[in-house]
């Protein structure tokens, strides 16, 4: 049916932006500002790629991915951190240098073929009408960020680092007092961010599609940090906004396949309209409820006294 395909399609879609839109909201809820998210996700996907062909194993490739990205990462922690440097200048170079540093290196491996996650049905649970087919005929990462925003719910509101991220993003000088380290809880925070944001790129290397290719994020990045204003930073709504956007992005491969008589570049760009469009109606509904960005955010913590 083509109504289960998209859906299919959605989830595999929505899975990188969810991964990365997951890292940016712990990173945006202790305070800091990313805006390399693009870059680190790049970076991510060429480095499990060259580690998945070079060893055969994609999970030897997510592991290099991740440590990838969360490097890049600590780039961005230390120049906003320790250096106080200007949040959104270091982020946007971060994201300069992370694409030109995946395309100088990765240029001998385009067009290289890589054996990377099969999709991995989950037995008896693959086999539940409707169901069964959207959610659980997909590889072994989908299943991962399942697990992953229940996971970022609970550490954020249900145990005490979680208490200590959102205090270090609402009030540092309260925290500070209250004897939580704000930088050591701004660096762990921005290293998941790039762990998540290189986990993300691998899945498109090394699941998706199964192949290096230059600037193969194509803006998801930017849709990811998007997305966590649209999510309120809540990993639920996070989720939710990942899989709109790719069920959106999957409608419109579909009705090409399908040949619909609508201009390709017009369909191309419909996933992000869609995502403009939503920021616009939740920023709105944002301001109106109150619930809006970490009251730190991008603002440098000095310690005083």
């Amino acid at each position: 049916m083509f109504a289960l395909a998209v859906l299919a399609a959605a989830v595999r879609a929505g899975t990188p932006v969810l991964l990365a839109t997951l890292g940016e909201l712990f990173a945006e809820r202790s305070g800091i500002l990313n805006l390399g998210v693009e870059g680190m996700m790049l970076v991510g996907a060429l480095a499990g790629f060259v580690a998945t062909v070079q060893t055969g194993n994609p999970w030897l490739g997510a592991l290099a991915a991740g440590a990838a990205g969360g490097g890049l990462s600590l780039i961005h922690a230390v120049l906003c951190i320790t250096l106080r440097a200007n949040q959104v200048a270091s982020g946007l170079a971060l994201t300069i240098f992370g694409t030109g540093l995946s395309a100088a290196l990765g240029r001998k491996f385009v067009g290289v073929p890589a054996s990377g996650f099969p999709p991995e049905p989950v037995p008896g649970l693959a086999r539940i009408p409707v169901l069964g087919a959207v959610l659980f005929q997909h590889d072994p990462l989908v299943y991962l960020s399942y697990l992953l925003v229940p996971a970022a719910w609970f550490a954020l509101y249900r145990t005490r680092w979680g208490l200590e991220v959102r205090a270090v993003g609402e009030h540092p000088e309260a925290a500070d007092a209250a004897g939580t380290s704000v930088a050591g809880v701004r660096y762990v925070c921005v290293a998941i961010g790039g762990v998540l944001a290189g986990l993300g790129g691998a899945f498109l290397s090394t699941a998706y599609t199964g192949m290096w290719i230059e600037n193969m994020t194509a803006g998801r990045g930017w849709i990811a940090v998007a997305l966590v204003i649209f999510a309120t930073w809540d990993p639920l709504r996070a989720a939710a906004g990942a899989y709109l956007f790719g069920g959106v992005n999957a409608l419109q491969l579909n009705l090409q396949a399908a040949g619909a008589r609508l201009p390709v570049y017009l369909l191309l760009m419909t996933p992000y309209v869609f995502t403009i469009l939503v920021l616009v109606f939740a920023t709105r509904e944002t301001a109106r409820k109150r619930l809006g960005a970490p009251a730190a955010l991008s603002v440098p913590y000095t310690r005083s006294g």
